[in-house]
């Protein structure tokens, strides 16, 4: 995230202990995600649709308190709650779509953690991390756009890398707004 996220996050009186907890919790569910089956297609359906529901509202909440690009992630968190519930109506019809959209979700999340990973150098000491994040988020989203046949297990290890990277980001965000609130 960016310095300028990082201060919205500041103004706006969110505890930085919120984050970490989101931060562990998003790496639970990580952990949970992945302990799943073949044989359970339904709640890995179900599930993903829970964890793309929790981005969707992720996005809308950062919407109303980032400084900028507020239509995309309004474009996203709306995106994310159909898609969710999508996946809560139909879940057993909606795998090999949910791998699809993970698939091409991770392309573009990858491309801009890159981008804003090189933008933020100057302003965020940690900016080589979201530029490793970008690149394993891209080179998994390239990997799924051409083998959808495989959409189940896919789906399993996307679900995971999803909320393992929110996770991660979340706890450092957690810091970086700990540290910002004692410099003042």
């Amino acid at each position: 995230m960016t310095t300028l996220g990082v201060r919205s996050a500041r103004a706006t009186g969110l505890p930085w202990w919120l984050l970490l907890v989101t931060g562990a919790l998003w790496i639970i569910v990580s952990w949970l995600v992945l302990g799943y089956n073949s044989r359970s297609v339904n709640a890995i359906a179900v599930l993903a649709g829970a964890v793309i529901l929790a981005a969707g509202v992720g996005e809308l909440y950062l919407m109303f308190f980032v400084p900028g690009w507020k239509w995309l992630h309004g474009l996203l968190g709306a995106l994310f709650i159909v898609t969710g519930f999508f996946a809560w109506i139909n879940p057993g019809k909606t795998v090999f779509w949910l791998a699809a959209f993970i698939g091409w979700y991770l392309l573009f999340k990858g491309a801009a953690d890159i981008v804003l990973g090189f933008l933020t150098k100057a302003t965020n000491e940690a900016w080589w991390l979201g530029v490793i994040i970008g690149i394993v988020e891209m080179l998994l989203g390239f990997w799924a756009a051409g083998r959808f046949e495989r959409s189940l297990y896919l789906l399993i290890v996307y679900v995971a890398v999803i909320a393992l990277a929110r996770g991660i980001t979340d706890i450092i965000m957690a810091f970086r707004v700990r540290k910002l609130a004692h410099e003042v």
